[in-house]
């Protein structure tokens, strides 16, 4: 990635009468995206900010890492997304004896043309599901993640872009530490947002055991988005207005990882490193994405800490000290959001 050192502007204020159309256009534009939602909600009971998350994900033109127990509809979720977007899905379950070439597709020789062909990979699709991807080696998850950054692979001495809509959902579980691959940060920093699944509550628990318990369950989910709808939406993502005082908080929230004790936070033994300028591009994003999912042509700064848990958790290097303290990228996320002043 790299970074011109040319100073452009923020986009200028825009007037009333611009604000009104970009209202009016969220407006509609968003509508296929709230039935997607609905939609996504007769097969996933709660887990609401993963479901947001998804969304999210997929307006900000962005991969997803979602981590989480098994058993927590992770890949039930991430299927009932596919779903409900006419597009191509393709599911990878990563193992340990898998090659970059089942991924990506290799050459194959034709004896009776005397030549090779191409043959392309389950990548070669809209939605990837990477199911546990910390289970297959290294050189499978670079080939993945090269691919995610690239948008287009390598196969023999020819570059083949990959499809519009492009999106990677890799999942991992937490708790399996044998026979797994941890992720390098370097790789992980280029997801978009590392969401977490957490445990239903009690109430979405009796929901589940009424609606699943069955030998057989038909919850059938609607197409509701176009790919046209997903290149639209995104359009105005990109116009989505945010004031100089939120591009300000999102600069102070991301250096302040970098240097805590300059910002007043008392946690810089905690921290190995901080967010890469990554984090700053995908927190303005996000917020954007949320702001365009709520129906508003603006961000509020509520747009940028609801973001910021989920942009920034898997961009903090913690230190052995914090591992020995018990503290979690989630707790410093939160101190950081508390002390940092708010617009």
């Amino acid at each position: 990635m790299t970074h011109e050192m040319t100073h452009e502007k923020a986009p200028t204020a825009p007037t009333t009468e611009d604000t009104a159309r970009l209202e009016a256009d969220v407006a509609e534009a968003s509508q296929p995206f709230r039935r997607l939602q609905e939609q996504m909600h007769r097969v996933i009971v709660g887990q609401q900010e993963l479901l947001d998350g998804l969304i999210v994900g997929l307006l900000a033109n962005g991969h997803l890492l979602i981590e989480g127990v098994p058993g927590l509809a992770k890949t039930t979720a991430i299927a009932s997304l596919a779903k409900g977007i006419r597009t191509e899905f393709k599911r990878i379950q990563f193992t340990p004896d898998l090659l970059p070439a089942d991924l990506i597709g290799t050459l194959i020789y034709r004896p009776s043309h005397g030549d090779f062909v191409v043959k392309t990979g389950p990548i070669f699709s809209n939605l990837i599901l990477a199911d546990e991807i910390n289970r297959a080696p290294a050189k499978v998850q670079s080939a993945l993640l090269e691919a995610m950054q690239e948008r287009q692979v390598t196969i023999g001495d020819e570059t083949h872009p990959l499809p519009e809509p492009f999106m990677v959902l890799a999942t991992q579980n937490p708790i399996e530490q044998e026979g797994t691959y941890p992720l390098p940060e370097a790789q992980v920093d280029r997801f978009l947002m590392k969401l977490l699944v957490r445990y239903p509550n009690r109430g979405e628990e009796r929901q589940i055991l009424d609606r699943m318990a069955k030998t057989s369950t038909d919850l059938e989910i609607e197409a509701v988005v176009d790919p046209s709808d997903i290149a639209r939406a995104r359009a105005l993502v990109d116009r989505i207005h945010v004031d100089e005082r939120i591009r300000e908080y999102i600069v102070d929230l991301v250096v302040a990882t970098r240097d805590p004790a300059a910002a007043g936070l008392d946690f810089a033994e905690l921290v190995e490193f901080g967010a890469s300028p990554r984090a700053t591009i995908a927190l303005l994003l996000v917020a954007k994405a949320r702001a365009f999912l709520a129906g508003r042509g603006y961000v509020v700064p509520q747009d940028v800490k609801d973001a910021a848990p989920d942009v920034l958790r898997h961009r903090l290097g913690l230190s052995y000290e914090a591992e020995a303290e018990e503290k979690t990228a989630d707790d410093l996320v939160s101190a950081l959001l508390d002390h940092v002043p708010v617009p």
